[in-house]
C-alpha cells in the first residue's frame, strides 16, 4: 500500500512540474508575441509619421533647393540661370527671395517671413497636401496679392472678401542721413491684396505670406540677388540623378538640398526616437525572454535522468546544448511568427480602415499614419534571435553538465 502511494504522488508529482514547465513555456510564448507585435506597430506608426512629415513638406517645399554655401544670398543672371534651367530632369525652377518683414492689415500687427516666388511657383504642384481656399494667383504686376499662411490670417485678422483693405509690408532699410528723424526714412513700404489661405504645418502657417518676386525684389531692393532656386525634376529622372547633375554643374559655391535635408533637424529627431523606442521595446522583449530562461532551467532539472542517460549511450555535451537551444529557439520562433503576423494585421486594419483616429478634427490626416517597411520585420527578427540565443544559452550548458554516475 505504501509502496503504491509512493509511485503515485511521484506520478502526479511529475505530471505537475511537466504542466507548469508546459505553461511556463506558452506564457513565454505569448510574451513574445506580445512584444514583437508591439514591436512592428510601433515602428510602423513612426515610418507613417515620418512619411506624413515628408509629405506635409513636399507640399511647400521644393524637391530640390539651391542655396548659397556661404551668406544668405547670391547673384544670378539670365545666362546662368538658363545654364540651370537646360539641364537634363530639371522640369521648373522657380526663383525666390525670402525675408523678415513686418505685416500690417487694418492696424493689426505681426511680423512674418515673405516669400517672393516667379509666376511657375505654384506650377510645381503646391499645396497638393493640406487646406488651401481663395484664389490660385498673385495678382499682376500693378496689382500684386499674397497667399497667406492660416495663422498669419488669422493673426491679423485679414477678411478675403474685403478688397479695400490691403496687406502692408514693412521692410527696414539704412536711412539716407544719420541724424534724420523722419521715421518713413527707416523702412520701406508697399501693399499687398490677400486673396487665398493655405495651411500645411504650423511652421509655415503662422509666418509665412507667397507674393510675386518682382513685388519683393522691389521692396527689398534684391535686384539680381536671390536667396534660393527651387527645382521640380522632370518625369522619368531621379531626384538623386538630377540632385547629383546639380552638385557638379554649381560647384561648391551653392549647397543643393533634397527634401530630407531641408529639414534634417527634424527627420533625425523623428528617426532618434525610432531608434530608442526600437531599443527600449526590444530590452522590454528581453525581458519577457526570462521566461524562457527559466522554462528550460526547470525542464533541464527535470530531466537530468534522461540527459544522464543520453550522455551514458554516448550523447556528446554539444549535442544536449543543441537540444536545449532548439528548444528555446522553437518557443520563441513560435512566438516571433504569431507577432509579426498579428503586427501585420493590426497595421494592414489601420492602414486601411483607419480604426484608431487622432482626434483632432482640423488635422491633415484622420488616423494614426502607418507604413509598413520590410526592414523593420528582419532587424525585429535578428533581436529575436540574439535574444533566444542569450536566453537559452545558460540553461542548455546547464543541461549538458550533468553528472551521468551521479543521477543514474
Amino acid at each position: 500500500m505504501n509502496l503504491s502511494f509512493f509511485i503515485a504522488s511521484r506520478y502526479f508529482r511529475s505530471k505537475k512540474k511537466r504542466n507548469f514547465i508546459t505553461i511556463l513555456s506558452r506564457i513565454s510564448m505569448i510574451g513574445v508575441a506580445v512584444g514583437t507585435m508591439a514591436l512592428v506597430i510601433v515602428m510602423s506608426v513612426f515610418n507613417g509619421l515620418e512619411d506624413l512629415i515628408r509629405g506635409i513638406f513636399a507640399s511647400f517645399d521644393a524637391e530640390l533647393k539651391i542655396e548659397a554655401a556661404v551668406g544668405k544670398s547670391f547673384m544670378t543672371n539670365e545666362e546662368w540661370l538658363d545654364s540651370i534651367k537646360t539641364l537634363e530632369g530639371v522640369a521648373i525652377l522657380t526663383e525666390v527671395i525670402e525675408d523678415n518683414v513686418l505685416l500690417d492689415y487694418n492696424g493689426n500687427q505681426m511680423v512674418g517671413r515673405i516669400k517672393g516666388v516667379s509666376d511657375n511657383f505654384l506650377d510645381q504642384e503646391r499645396f497638393a497636401r493640406g487646406y488651401f481656399w481663395g484664389d490660385t494667383t498673385l495678382g499682376t504686376e500693378l496689382n500684386p496679392a499674397a497667399i497667406l499662411g492660416r495663422g498669419v490670417g488669422f493673426f491679423l485678422s485679414v477678411n478675403l472678401e474685403n478688397v479695400n483693405v490691403p496687406l502692408k509690408i514693412y521692410y527696414p532699410k539704412a536711412p539716407r542721413s544719420a541724424a534724420t528723424i523722419d521715421p518713413s526714412q527707416f523702412y520701406e513700404t508697399a501693399f499687398l491684396d490677400p486673396v487665398a489661405y493655405f495651411s500645411i504645418d504650423r511652421q509655415f502657417d503662422d509666418e509665412y505670406v507667397i507674393a510675386p518676386l518682382s513685388f519683393v525684389r522691389k521692396l527689398l531692393k534684391y535686384g539680381d540677388k536671390r536667396t534660393s532656386l527651387e527645382v521640380k525634376v522632370a518625369e522619368g529622372y531621379s531626384i538623386a540623378e538630377v540632385h547629383k547633375t546639380l552638385k557638379a554643374h554649381l560647384g561648391e559655391g551653392f549647397l543643393v538640398k533634397n527634401a530630407d535635408e531641408q529639414h534634417a533637424g527634424l527627420i533625425r529627431t523623428v528617426q532618434m526616437e525610432k531608434l530608442f523606442v526600437f531599443l527600449t521595446l526590444t530590452f522590454i522583449l528581453a525581458i519577457a525572454s526570462f521566461n524562457i530562461f527559466f522554462s528550460l532551467s526547470m525542464l533541464a532539472i527535470e530531466k537530468k535522468k534522461d540527459i544522464a542517460v543520453l550522455k551514458a549511450m554516448g550523447a556528446p555535451e554539444k549535442l544536449i546544448r543543441r537540444i536545449f537551444l532548439k528548444q528555446g529557439a522553437m518557443i520563441a520562433f513560435s512566438g516571433a511568427v504569431i507577432g509579426l503576423v498579428l503586427g501585420y494585421l493590426v497595421c494592414f486594419l489601420q492602414e486601411t480602415f483607419g480604426l484608431v483616429s487622432l482626434g483632432i478634427s482640423s488635422a491633415v490626416v484622420d488616423a494614426y499614419p502607418v507604413k509598413m517597411i520590410w526592414s523593420d520585420f528582419f532587424w525585429i527578427s535578428i533581436a529575436m534571435i540574439g535574444i533566444t540565443f542569450l536566453a537559452s544559452s545558460r540553461p542548455a550548458w546547464i543541461a549538458s553538465q550533468v553528472d551521468t554516475v551521479k543521477e543514474i
